[in-house]
């Protein structure tokens, strides 16, 4: 079982959960509760930290102890009888590392793991936010295509039947009832598409929640796109993502860890000096036939200073420094990359974000013009002066722009997140904003055909 606790602020932004609807927050709590991937990260912070804690112990006092028990039986030659002899004795031994430059550094590399490892741990559950509202989104997105594709191909029925009629009454050609069959055969077929993308979306959010999400809130037909506050310009959040961002800052702690092993791996060629003292009681006795008991018992202690000089280790301390600075060069540019495609990503995030609030509205424009063209088109057809064809052009148009403006619009929404994102300051608050855009029933627009999974989970 998954178990982990749920943050003050997380607990204050959600409200109690409805039984009947789910909103984005409530679903990112139920990710929360129940993403493996958090969970795998959460364990993977919990093993690096505890490297530190070795690290630490191996300076710290070595205190040992041992207690023996021996009897020993003794036959001479020339001597009848056996001598039996009995030994015991206690020992306890302490070390302490006075000097070791690898002990040292091994710490300094363990420490910086460990606070990359908080870093990666802040990455994974700010990674889960945009998880669980791209999971969200795909849903709304789906479901508004499957909206579109409803209506089209009611209107592709009704413009199938419109032909037969005038076919038979001698008004339209065969080739019309032809074009308006393939319109609707083609509307049919793109609706069962999109219901299987729908079906395919909502258990994506299974997956993600661990459990089943009902009735989602979707974005208001009069949805007005806003940038994010905070920066004027671009460069201050790129300024921001360099030195906030938790996965980077995880990479900078790993390319730390990797300088501090590499100087681990030069202690080797260091002298080390450490404390040792030892205490130790021993007693023997014992009996031998016709030769009385033999008693004996003795008490030592020692303290002393131990230094040890490496002078000859076959290669292996040279090896081991190359290795490390391999590790090192490694470490750094992995951490170049990062902070490259960070850069990268940032600013295609907030120009993607500026282009956004037009391409809304263009988008918006298209729907509205392609559903007049598609109106007239139909009154044209009435009155003679436009064909089958150019309704079902008009159609496809119009069906097409639904598609395209409700992508664009959650696209929007999830640029935002991951802005926020890279910025390193995503959290419940960006969560929150962005349910209270979402005020509508996302399944309201669909028809009672809708998927299974929309109705009955």
């Amino acid at each position: 079982m998954i178990r982990r606790s749920i943050v003050l602020a997380l607990a204050a932004a959600i409200a109690p959960l409805s039984a009947n609807a789910d909103d984005l927050l409530q679903t990112y709590e139920m990710a929360r509760n129940g993403d493996p991937t958090l969970a795998i990260a959460e364990s993977t912070r919990l093993y690096n930290k505890e490297g530190e804690v070795q690290a630490r112990a191996a300076l710290l006092p070595q205190i040992s102890g041992s207690a023996g028990l021996t009897r020993t039986n003794t036959d001479t030659d020339g001597i009848s009888g056996t001598v039996t002899t009995k030994r015991r004795n206690y020992t306890a031994n302490l070390s302490q590392t006075l000097f070791d430059w690898s002990q040292f550094a091994t710490l300094r590399a363990q420490r910086a793991l460990s606070q990359a490892a908080d870093y990666t741990l802040v990455s994974a559950n700010d990674d889960l936010m945009v998880r669980t509202a791209t999971a969200y989104f795909d849903v709304l997105v789906a479901i508004e295509s499957l909206s579109a594709a409803q209506t089209a191909e009611a209107a592709a029925k009704r413009q199938f039947e419109y032909a037969d009629k005038r076919l038979e009454v001698g008004l339209a050609p065969i080739t019309d009832v032809y074009e308006a069959r393939a319109q609707y055969d083609d509307a049919r077929a793109n609706t069962i598409n999109a219901k299987n993308v729908l079906e395919d979306s909502y258990q994506a959010l299974v997956q993600l929640a661990g459990q089943p999400v009902r009735n989602l809130r979707a974005l208001p037909d009069n949805f007005n796109p806003q940038l994010p506050t905070g920066y004027n310009n671009i460069d201050g959040w790129v300024r921001a993502a360099i030195t906030q961002n938790p996965a980077l800052q995880a990479y900078d702690y790993q390319t730390r860890s990797a300088q501090a092993s590499v100087e681990s791996a030069r202690g080797g060629h260091y002298p080390s000096l450490a404390l040792n003292g030892s205490w130790g009681k021993s007693a023997t006795w014992g009996d031998a036939t016709g030769a009385g008991g033999l008693t004996a018992g003795s008490e030592t202690n020692s303290v002393g200073i131990a230094l040890t000089v490496p002078i000859f280790t076959g290669g292996a301390t040279q090896s081991r420094v190359r290795q490390a600075l391999a590790q090192r060069d490694n470490a750094q540019d992995q951490y170049e990359l990062q902070r490259r495609q960070l850069e990268r990503n940032t600013r295609n995030l907030y120009q993607s974000l500026v282009a956004g609030v037009s391409k809304i509205e263009a988008q918006r424009s298209a729907v509205e013009s392609a559903q007049s063209a598609y109106d007239a088109s139909l009154v044209g057809l009435e009155v003679g002066t436009r064909t089958v064809l150019d309704v079902v052009q008009n159609q496809r148009t119009l069906f097409a722009a639904q598609v395209t403006y409700a992508q664009s619009k959650y696209e929007f929404l999830l640029n935002r997140l991951l802005l926020a994102q890279a910025a390193g300051e995503i959290d419940i608050a960006n969560l929150r904003d962005v349910n209270l855009l979402l005020t509508e029933d996302a399944e309201s627009k669909l028809t009672d055909e809708a998927p299974a999974a929309t109705r009955a989970q």
